[in-house]
């Protein structure tokens, strides 16, 4: 991904909806019964800002949505890049990570 998400500091949307998927075969990964994370940090820290758990929106499809609203105050740091990792936990414990980082923006509010 190559565009930035664009935030502002202190909102609880929008959500981030994604779908996941296989980077060899296009295919989406099937994330039912799994558990999806977005960990989220300022671009050159490696303390989380917020780690936030999906909601699977269509496990055979790869679709996880993200809401701001589950950590309010993920949006609460300093304007600045910052970036987001997904990983998924599936039903046997196994972990992957999707590799290519989520880009944001956040910009102060008024």
């Amino acid at each position: 991904m190559a565009d930035k998400i664009k935030l502002v500091q202190g909102d609880t949307r929008p959500t981030l909806i994604c779908t996941l998927t296989d980077e060899t075969t296009g295919d989406p990964i099937n994330i039912t019964d799994a558990t999806v994370l977005l960990k989220f940090r300022q671009v050159g820290s490696t303390t989380l800002t917020a780690t936030i758990t999906g909601s699977v929106t269509n496990g055979a499809g790869g679709v996880v949505a993200f809401f701001w609203t589950d950590d309010p105050t993920a949006l609460d740091g300093p304007p600045g890049e910052y970036e987001g990792e997904i990983e998924i936990t599936f039903s046997d414990s196994s972990i992957q990570t999707v590799y290519d980082l989520l880009k944001f923006k956040l910009r102060s509010e008024f």
